[in-house]
């Protein structure tokens, strides 16, 4: 059950960073990261009242709404804005190849907080994970980026970077705070909630709500897809990650989890959007790398 909900999770956030590519050019990251996770959140209440009664958990503890709304901060908040900022720079096909590195992360934490010690194989598997990002990162042929420097390129793979390491350490925290009684979707509420309290307070605090209202108006397309957006993936593949994670071990879940760059390959070719050898086959070897490491 965990394995088939982190593939589909995955199949979604392929969709869904697509659409909301579209939508961050026009509106920017941040506006989009309030945006989408308000729709989410709302998705989630409805759903969580017609399930379980309440819209939100209210027989939560403490300790879970300490992890999860940690997690929350860490991957929904910080993570998704880095994220967001990424696809807008290089794509999104490029953006979630270079997230592939989350799980590599994952066991690189592991390794240096809680002295876990990676085998041979696991290195093995770290060295061609990065060996294949490297590959289509120096593609001179991917349509999206060659449009721009190779500075702006650069500052765009960073932040996906960036975003790798929040959801690798946001998956640690959200896993703390979930126990296996404990509903997923509940947990999914309670990350949604803490995130959307968290991004329209900072919102607040430096004056753009009312642009965010007035982007709303002004570009309805960008509306839209940042609406289908939320749906497809803060809303029904982020509750698939956390039954994930909450019936799979960490590290094959997060495997799983990475295959979205293997889904972009024939999203992109729908989209009509030129994808070279290259990079077909630096993304076979990431996902296989990945893979490696929690053989």
């Amino acid at each position: 059950m965990g394995e088939i909900a982190a593939i589909s999770a995955a199949f979604l956030w392929a969709l869904s960073s697509i659409l909301f590519s579209f939508s961050g050019k026009q509106i920017g990251s941040s506006s989009l990261n309030r945006i989408r996770l308000s729709f989410a959140f709302l998705f989630l209440i409805i759903t969580h009242t017609l399930v379980y009664g309440t819209p939100i958990p209210f027989n939560a503890t403490y300790e879970q709404w300490m992890w999860l709304g940690l997690s929350s901060i860490i991957g929904l908040v910080v993570g998704d804005l880095l994220l967001f900022q990424s696809f807008i720079m290089v794509g999104p096909r490029l953006a979630m190849l270079v997230m592939a590195v989350s799980p590599v992360i994952s066991a690189l934490f592991a390794w240096i907080f809680l002295g876990e010690i990676l085998s041979i194989l696991q290195i093995s598997g770290v060295i061609l994970t990065i060996g294949g990002i490297a590959v289509v990162i120096m593609d001179r042929n991917n349509s999206h980026t060659q449009i721009y420097s190779d500075r702006h390129k650069w500052i765009g793979i960073l932040f996906g970077v960036g975003a790798a390491i929040g959801q690798a350490a946001g998956l640690i925290f959200a896993k703390k705070g979930l126990p296996s009684e404990f509903p997923a979707l509940s947990g999914v509420v309670i990350r949604v909630l803490v995130a959307v309290i968290s991004v329209w307070f900072f919102a607040l605090l430096t004056k753009q709500v009312k642009k965010s209202f007035q982007q709303i108006r002004q570009f309805p397309k960008a509306f839209r897809f940042a609406f289908i957006g939320a749906m497809v993936g803060p809303f029904l593949g982020v509750w698939l990650s956390l039954i994930a994670v909450q019936f799979a071990k960490v590290g094959i879940a997060s495997t799983l989890m990475a295959l979205t760059p293997i889904f972009h390959l024939p999203i992109g070719t729908i989209l009509k959007e030129k994808i070279s050898k290259q990079a077909i086959a630096g993304t076979v070897i990431a996902m296989v790398g990945v893979a490696i490491i929690f053989l």
